[in-house]
């Protein structure tokens, strides 16, 4: 069964609790929490006050994705959330395995996000070091874009690097997901979907949840 997680950014934060509780008590699996600095793409999110929320409510692990440049001096702050994983852009970092070791050394796992124009090849470096390659089907910065269709090879590519390493690492596939790709994208190896405006702008979203666990099956 492959990992169900719901991109909160496409959420309703007027009534936020209340959609946390939506998840909580939904097959989902996980909480994917985009936050945007403005820098290194060109919108801004959420901090601080609304994680606070998201530990002191979610029930479920959180996927912290930091599209923000110089992670590496909010690493210990981020943390604080209890995340499961955190995930920081390769192209946002000078010394990407000093950051990656940095989270590690905080009991939390490290993931590494790669944009639609960045060679899968510039992964080869660190692809032992990580838990999770967040390969994005879109640019980052905004919900609700429409899927870039060559994510498609660069799963597949992505996929035979990782067999030809003998890594463990999984495989997550961020932006455009919806019922119309994620059994393709699970078939190519992807091993978390993120969904955002799939699930929040549908009339029952525990139900588009349950059928993107069903149609995510392999």
């Amino acid at each position: 069964m492959k990992i169900i997680a719901p991109s909160m950014l496409s959420s309703d934060f007027g009534r936020l609790i209340d959609e946390i509780e939506l998840i909580n008590k939904s097959n989902a699996d996980w909480f994917h929490l985009d936050v945007m600095d403005g820098v290194f793409v060109p919108n801004i999110t959420f901090g601080s006050p609304v994680l606070d929320i998201f530990k002191n409510y979610a029930k479920k692990p959180l996927d912290i994705h930091l599209m923000i440049v110089n992670p590496e001096n909010y690493i210990d702050k981020f943390s604080s959330y209890n995340p499961d994983i955190i995930t920081i852009h390769m192209e946002a970092v000078n010394d990407i395995s000093a950051v990656l070791k940095k989270i590690k050394n905080l009991n939390i796992k490290a993931g590494l996000a790669i944009n639609p124009d960045t060679p899968i090849k510039h992964l080869e470096p660190y692809i032992n070091e990580i838990d999770m390659v967040c390969l994005m089907g879109v640019f980052p910065g905004f919900s609700g874009q429409k899927f870039i269709n060559k994510t498609n090879s660069r799963l597949r590519d992505l996929k035979n690097l990782i067999e030809s390493k003998k890594s463990k690492v999984l495989i997550q596939v961020d932006g455009g997901v919806d019922l119309s790709n994620v059994k393709e994208l699970s078939r190519l190896g992807a091993d978390i979907l993120v969904s955002g405006s799939c699930i929040f702008k549908s009339k029952n979203p525990s139900k588009i949840i349950d059928s993107l666990k069903k149609e995510s099956k392999v």
